[in-house]
Order: structure tokens, then sequence, then C-alpha cells
């Protein structure tokens, strides 16, 4: 018998206290979050924020001709949609469900009521957005100064801390797009990691073999954005 979906698998919702936990359960909508589906798009109006339990998130950076970079990813660890309490009601950035799984939504106007109480809430959220900032930065700095296999394999292992299991579902063109680079760049390194013996690719099915080779490899970029995170968010998650 399928088990219902557990808001307390996001690592936001299950540091809420008691308090404000009773106070949104009522309010939380369950969502299925679909490969390749669009939360926002560049420019527009935020109606709810989403708390992924089981799905990732991409926050990408779209260009006018249509190019578009990953700028950051979202999962179990945090919140979609952190414009709508830091003082906009838009983002310049497109949402887009990078693995598919489960989350959770809140509308617009309760997440800023409950930010606006000053409590709990807002110090939890604030430093889940210095975290975010961190990985954003960091980003830059690796898309600017390493190889495209030290790239894919911080993208690889960000993936695996927001999932359980080590089984992901990616195309190598979302790939692509995600990292800003010509798919037959991504083939050629993913092929690399997989002669490796790190990962095994196939038909869009990633399976990472050996998580430890790949921090091995990885860059350092994915060490500085991993301590940011655990040193300012909640460690493990509700049951």
């Amino acid at each position: 018998m399928a088990t219902s979906p557990n808001p307390k698998k996001n690592r936001l919702l299950a540091a809420l206290p008691e308090t404000e936990w009773q106070r949104w359960l009522p309010q939380l909508e369950s969502v299925d979050m679909l490969l390749g589906q669009v939360l926002y798009e560049s420019g527009s109006n935020i109606e709810h924020v989403y708390f992924p339990t089981t799905a990732i998130v991409s926050l990408l950076y779209v260009m006018e001709n249509g190019s578009s970079a990953e700028i950051a990813v979202v999962g179990n660890e945090g919140i979609v949609g952190i414009s709508l309490f830091m003082g906009g009601e838009s983002t310049p950035s497109r949402a887009v469900v990078q693995s598919a799984g489960h989350g959770f939504r809140l509308n617009a106007e309760t997440m800023k009521s409950e930010f606006n109480r000053a409590g709990p809430v807002l110090h939890l959220l604030l430093r889940y957005t210095q975290a975010l900032i961190t990985q954003m930065s960091q980003t830059a700095v690796c898309n600017r100064h390493h190889s495209l296999d030290q790239q894919l394999c911080r993208w690889l292992l960000l993936s695996l801390d927001r999932l359980e299991g080590t089984d992901l579902v990616m195309t190598q063109e979302l790939i692509a797009n995600m990292l800003g680079v010509r798919r037959e760049g991504v083939t050629e390194a993913a092929y690399t990691l997989q002669v490796a013996g790190l990962i095994r690719y196939a038909r869009g099915h990633i399976t990472v073999l050996d998580r430890k080779g790949l921090e091995n490899r990885v860059c350092e970029c994915y060490g500085v954005v991993k301590k940011e995170y655990d040193r300012l968010l909640p460690e493990q998650l509700a049951t």
C-alpha cells in the first residue's frame, strides 16, 4: 500500500517549530513535480513557493537568444521562490524540474505573512537564502575556471545530496542546457566518467556507481557549497 507524501521530508519544513508547523500544515498543498515542468518563468509573478521532497528543481538564467545556464539547484533541503520574501514579486530566473518527484507548495500571501512575523521562520529562511547565494556564487566561479568534467561531477554530487538513492533521470540535452554547454561536451564528459567506472549512463538514466570516486575527482566548489549548507541548515530530516 502506497504511503502518503510526507512534507517533513523537506528539511526546512521539518525544522519548523511545533507552533509554526501546526499553523502551516493545513495550508501545504501536495504536488507532483514532473520532469521538465516549469514552475516559474523569468519575470513572472510568484503565486506559490515550493518545498521539494523527492524532486529537484533547477534555477536557470535564460538569455535573450534562448540559451540558458543553471545558477543553482534546489531539492529536499530548501525552497523554490525566495524572491517572494526577499522583497520582489517576481524572479529573473526560470525554475524547471530537473528530476521528477514530489513536493509541497504554499501560496504567496501565506508565505509573505509567515516571513513578516519576524520569528523563527524568518531566521530559518534567511539562513537558507545565504546558503543558496553561496551555491550561486560558487557555480559562477566553477563555470569560469573549471573543466566540464569537474562541473559535471559537481552537478551530480549536488543532485545526489538532494535525492534518496543513486539514480538520476536526466537527458544529456537537459544537462547541457543547465551547464550552458554543447550537448557533445556533456556526451564526452559523461563517457569519461563512465569509462572510469564512476557512473553508468544510458537513455537519459544516470546511476552513480562510485560516489567517493566523484568526490575525489570534483573541484573544490562542491565542498565549499556543501560545507555552507551543512553549517547553516538543519542536519537531519524528520521522519
